[in-house]
């Protein structure tokens, strides 16, 4: 079974106890009960409905901004990678050199204005990336070492190409939603439940109530952008993180 109509079969069996339950209780109940000291339901209800809510929709939040805060750390190690490079490249000549900070240059150059836009749209990165990479580790590893110096350096260079590449692997690993469909589902629905339950408590025209009402509703719509928002590990524009990239172009 899918994971709708498993969700579908459970919501529907517990209903289904809840209803039963209830129906033969009121059955089994006298008429001359005496339900003075009953609590309130509806005010209970209400009251379980939005903890239970504000719980979801806080791990809810905390989830996508995690899974934000980690995609956005991958994009600084892989900047930083590539601007080690840069800067250790100037051990060698300056011809070589010159064309080590081209390949960093040219690569990220591409990542900002090609590849950033594919990966927010399309979830997706692009082959030219891949193969402005491995120009970067072909140009670096086929000249071997002339002096002790260079011979220091050829390896951790390398080792920042890896880097650099494994950084770029999970940043494709990362740039779909966070949030599975049944997830959305569920706090669509308990948003809609929440609110909807404002209208059991007989709620009049005073200026009070219909402010605190639109408040509420409001902040679950607010609450729910947020999420939306942040959803996306990488924003939802362009320009959002790939700022990173764009600082080793211009130096």
């Amino acid at each position: 079974m899918t994971e709708w109509l498993v969700l579908a079969v459970a919501m529907g069996l517990a209903c289904a106890v809840v209803l039963i339950v209830t129906l033969v209780r009121h059955r089994r109940v006298p008429e001359d009960e005496d339900t003075a000291e009953t609590p309130d339901v509806i005010e209970y209800m209400v009251m379980m409905v939005g903890v239970v809510y504000a719980i979801v929709l806080g791990l809810a939040i905390a989830g996508v901004w995690e899974a934000r805060g980690a995609a956005e750390d991958g994009v600084r190690q892989e900047a930083q990678a590539l601007h080690e490079i840069s800067e250790r490249a100037q051990v060698y000549p300056p011809d070589i050199a010159e064309r080590i900070r081209g390949d960093v240059e040219r690569y990220s150059r591409h990542v900002a204005a090609v590849e950033w836009p594919r990966m927010i749209e399309h979830h997706e990165l692009t082959d030219q990336g891949t193969r402005l990479l491995d120009d970067l580790r072909t140009d670096i590893a086929r000249r071997a070492p002339a002096n002790d110096v260079e011979a220091q350096t050829y390896q951790p260079l390398l080792d920042q190409v890896a880097a650099a590449d494994e950084a770029r692997r999970a940043r494709a690993d990362n740039a779909e939603a966070t949030l599975p469909g049944v997830v959305w589902f569920g706090l669509v629905a308990g948003a809609v439940v929440t609110v909807g339950l404002i209208f059991t408590l007989q709620i009049r025209r005073s200026a009070r109530e219909l402010l605190l009402a639109g408040t509420f509703s409001a902040l679950i719509a607010f609450l729910l952008f947020l999420v939306w928002n942040f959803d996306e590990p990488f924003g939802r524009s362009v320009t959002d993180s790939a700022s990173a990239f764009q600082e080793l172009i211009s130096t």
